[in-house]
């Protein structure tokens, strides 16, 4: 009978072969990508202890770090030498004590403390992480059971739709924790550049800078953990929805570290000249034309130099008038001479006080007696 109906009508033949050939193949695509599915999410706690383990960024950044070490002295005394050049020049001595007395041994102590402190922060959050996470095993393991058994009624494309998600968010996860570990080793590694540069008084706030960066980057990681936790206590729901929301979730762990960096000043900054810059371009965009442009459109008004003004002989002050000249007697040396005054007791001179006016009104003055 098969064989007649392929004799007869060969075309519709050939098409259910193709037909059965693609959905066979379908079927095995759906499989093979739920099975990635399954081996990707059980690697994911092995990659949490993994990646980002204290000792292995230590390591990381050992070599590095020791070869940058001998320039650290070298910095902090061109630091030095500039913050003292500058403080004499304004006469400011405080800023000479602040420098030799608070900077200088701050950087030495960032240098030398910089690997201790890393390790204990880097430990701190992996037993945070470890505390965050200790549910995702069984999360996970609840997991691959749900996905090695389809419910009836789902269609492969949809099964192979959300396994597609799954495996993109375990690999973007992946991948940010390494990036995580070059991450803190490249801030490490870099301290003993760094800090000794804190001593020019215009690079004051970098070493800050570069702990509150190191900080918020080994910080990531909880927020990761967290995160993954929410998202695979949602994937193990039995339940088509819950399963797309959580793999959703598994998604948005990739990008909540980024949320967490816009907490550093730096990113802070950035994110204002970003907005600097779209502002000017939705000026731009609008047609508002700039300073300059307007400068050359509205002519400059016309004015008159009034020029230096007038002096006044007298400089505004109104002068006492003078009595004139007064003529005096000729001398003649054969006239006799006064008498001289008389030797003995001083006379006293008596007189009172005398309230005159004149035409710039009133004035205190003095009469004698005699």
């Amino acid at each position: 009978m098969g064989a007649a109906t392929c004799a007869l009508n060969p075309a519709t033949c050939v098409g259910g072969v193709l037909k059965g050939g693609a959905s066979s193949l379908f079927t095995l695509l759906v499989a093979w990508v739920v099975g990635s599915v399954q081996w990707i999410v059980h690697g994911l706690a092995a990659v949490l202890d993994s990646t980002g383990n204290p000792g292995q960024v230590l390591a990381a950044s050992r070599g590095e770090f020791s070869a940058l070490v001998p320039l650290a002295p070298v910095l902090l005394v061109i630091g030095l030498a500039v913050a003292t050049l500058q403080a004499l020049r304004h006469g400011d001595s405080g800023a000479l004590w602040r420098a030799y007395l608070g900077v200088a041994p701050a950087c030495v102590a960032g240098v030398v403390l910089a690997r201790p402190v890393g390790r204990l922060v880097l430990e701190a959050v992996d037993q945070a992480s470890s505390a965050s996470a200790a549910h995702v095993a069984t999360h996970v393991a609840a997991l691959a059971r749900f996905l090695a058994v389809v419910p009836l009624g789902v269609p492969g494309a949809a099964v192979g739709m959300i396994a597609s998600l799954l495996i993109a968010g375990s690999m973007l996860v992946w991948c940010e924790l390494v990036l995580r570990t070059l991450a803190l080793a490249l801030l490490l590694a870099v301290v003993p550049v760094v800090v000794p540069l804190c001593a020019l008084p215009s690079l004051r706030r970098l070493g800050w800078r570069l702990a509150e960066t190191f900080a918020v980057v080994a910080a990531s990681k909880l927020v990761i953990v967290v995160t993954l936790a929410l998202g695979t206590s949602e994937l193990t729901t039995p339940s088509m929805a819950t399963v797309v929301a959580g793999a959703v979730t598994l998604l948005l762990a990739t990008a909540s570290p980024f949320a967490l960096l816009r907490l550093v000043p730096v990113m802070e900054s950035t994110a204002l000249a970003g907005l600097e810059g779209l502002r000017a371009r939705a000026a731009r965009a609008a047609g508002v034309p700039g300073p300059g442009r307007l400068r050359g459109l509205v002519p400059a008004p016309e004015i008159e130099d009034p020029g230096p003004p007038e002096r006044p002989a007298d400089l505004g002050i109104p002068m006492w008038e003078g009595a004139g000249e007064v003529s005096l007697p000729e001398w003649d040396p054969d006239a006799p001479r006064p008498a001289p005054p008389v030797v003995g007791e001083r006379p006293v001179r008596t007189g009172h006080v005398a309230y005159l006016r004149d035409r710039l009104g009133p004035v205190v003055g003095w009469h004698w007696d005699d």
